[in-house]
């Protein structure tokens, strides 16, 4: 939360945010919205907020983001049933792990894949080949090079906290 004023100002389109509170993020998309950004919100990470139909009821009619990101295939169902723009992270930590994200991804169908950690553009080129859709390189990417060798690898987009970063084009 100390870098959303550093976000709003970024020449970037969209923001994501990653965790925050059910008070506070109604607000944090009012401002989004109001400096012309898209706003893209981790629906696992913001605490008050149930991952179930009716949370996501509340998130489309009162908080109104742009879009969701999930490590859950039912929120990502949710979303894209509710025509919400819907990423699913993924996290690699061995083959198996891969192959279950996969089948997971065929079967219900984001729009975009983030897949953490970032710094393996190897296998950003893999997930992109296997599914044919975007995707996100996210997780642990701390520097230039790391970013160009995941936009490099096919990324569409870098996720990143460190706002150094944020002023790449």
């Amino acid at each position: 939360m100390k870098d959303f004023d550093k976000a709003l100002d970024t020449p970037h389109e969209s923001i994501v945010i990653l965790e925050t509170r059910l008070a506070q993020i109604k607000s944090l998309v009012d401002y989004s919205k109001r400096a012309k950004k898209n706003i893209l919100v981790h629906f696992d990470l913001i605490q008050g907020l149930k991952s179930d139909d009716y949370g996501m009821e509340f998130l489309l009619r009162e908080i109104k983001p742009d879009g969701i990101l999930s490590t859950r295939a039912n929120v990502i169902s949710m979303a894209k049933k509710h025509q919400l723009l819907a990423i699913q992270r993924v996290f690699l930590l061995d083959s198996l792990a891969l192959e279950q994200n996969i089948k997971v991804i065929n079967r219900v169908q984001p729009d975009c894949i983030e897949v953490l950690p970032g710094l393996i553009p190897s296998m950003v080129h893999q997930i992109h080949a296997k599914t044919e859709l975007p995707v996100i390189a996210g997780g642990l990417i701390t520097n230039e090079e790391e970013v160009k060798a995941a936009l490099q690898a096919g990324a569409v987009a870098v996720s990143t906290s460190n706002t150094d970063l944020w002023k790449m084009m």
